[in-house]
């Protein structure tokens, strides 16, 4: 765990560009500005601060090349901050990887942040894991082998548990902090990690992925954070592309797909690569999540030539599996009636999207 002394002096470092021979060294930077200063290069981003009088704000603090503070927030959604009051900062750390915060909020209960993003709350986390596992494990009928790609606080694992049919699950997470913090903070989501199903494996996806022989999932589920910096590979072709070599004929993708309020170019990006990748069919669905920008988080779901799949009406409902609606935790989400609804559109989404257009395929 990082102290708040170790944090103001790596700041400090960063901001007074004394490090070695006066040359500000990319490390001293935390990983969350050099991330929004790679999407917005004319900012000379150097320091950050999350938690600001009780609040934290998923905005970013940087001395900009005027020698001014300038806010900004994250590249993913701009000119928005979005702020939660702070009880106590349980854990202040940083991998490898990322920084990583846990703090109790009043009203949304403990709050898991990477890289100054929100990640999960207590309260809200529900309807994320439960749509983004069930969409696709319910589109098919006895799913067997799933794949989970990032997912590192046991969420979707939890979820996928509500499954019998289910005899392997793997995880790949690259981040072992992640893991252990959940564990500690979050048990209520780790508890996916208990299942004797689960192989973890941590490590980078893509080659996990390179590595996996061809056809070995009925479902691969990509719980990724937002598509900036390392993890923009995640929305690329050939991302997609290993993932379709990775799953049976007629198995499905669900790959988290951002905001249709904010990200309508990323979204039509996903779906155009995905229709290129995917012979099956190709569908975008949404959920509220409260503390997600703009309330709200979409998913791309897909699935490879073969059987055919139709997302929107649930061939493997969740309501007949003997004990899932209340495995672990009872489901306060996601049911049929969900399931079908979240493949509705709204019509400026249609439109800007024209690929959604053709829901048929």
């Amino acid at each position: 765990m990082e102290g708040s002394a170790g944090r103001d002096l790596e700041c400090q470092k960063t901001m007074d560009g004394k490090e070695n021979n006066g040359n500000v060294s990319e490390k001293a930077i935390p990983s969350c500005c050099l991330k929004a200063r790679a999407s917005a290069p004319e900012l000379d981003a150097k320091c950050h601060s999350t938690v600001v009088s009780g609040w934290f704000s998923e905005f970013h603090s940087c001395s900009g090349k005027t020698s001014k503070k300038v806010y900004f927030n994250n590249p993913m959604w701009p000119g928005e901050a979005h702020s939660l009051e702070v009880k106590e900062i349980l854990y202040k750390g940083k991998s490898e990887y990322q920084e990583v915060l846990v703090f109790e909020s009043t009203s949304y209960g403990k709050v898991l942040v990477l890289d100054g993003i929100v990640q999960l709350t207590e309260k809200d986390e529900l309807a994320y894991q439960e749509m983004i596992t069930h969409l696709p494990l319910c589109s098919i009928p006895s799913p067997k082998t799933v794949l989970v790609v990032g997912g590192g606080d046991g969420g979707v694992l939890r979820e996928i548990s509500r499954h019998s049919s289910v005899e392997h699950i793997d995880i790949c997470e690259i981040d072992q902090m992640v893991i252990d913090v959940s564990k500690k903070f979050f048990p209520e989501l780790a508890v996916g990690f208990e299942d004797p199903r689960v192989r973890l494996h941590v490590g980078d996806a893509v080659d996990f992925l390179r590595s996996t022989p061809e056809g070995k999932y009925d479902a691969i589920i990509v719980d990724s954070s937002d598509p900036v910096g390392p993890a923009q590979e995640l929305v690329e072709k050939p991302f997609f592309e290993t993932i379709a070599r990775a799953l049976r004929p007629g198995g499905v993708l669900c790959n988290m797909a951002e905001s249709m309020w904010l990200h309508t170019h990323l979204i039509e990006d996903m779906i155009s690569i995905c229709r290129e990748t995917f012979k099956g069919s190709v569908h975008y669905a949404w959920a509220s999540v409260p503390t997600y920008p703009s309330g709200l988080i979409g998913f791309v779901l897909c699935s490879t030539e073969g059987p055919p799949v139709d997302f929107l009406n649930p061939v493997n409902p969740i309501e007949k599996l003997e004990g899932a609606t209340k495995n672990k935790r009872e489901l306060k989400y996601y049911n049929s009636e969900v399931h079908s609804a979240a493949f509705a559109l709204p019509t400026f989404l249609k439109r800007e999207v024209s690929l959604l257009q053709d829901q048929g395929r």
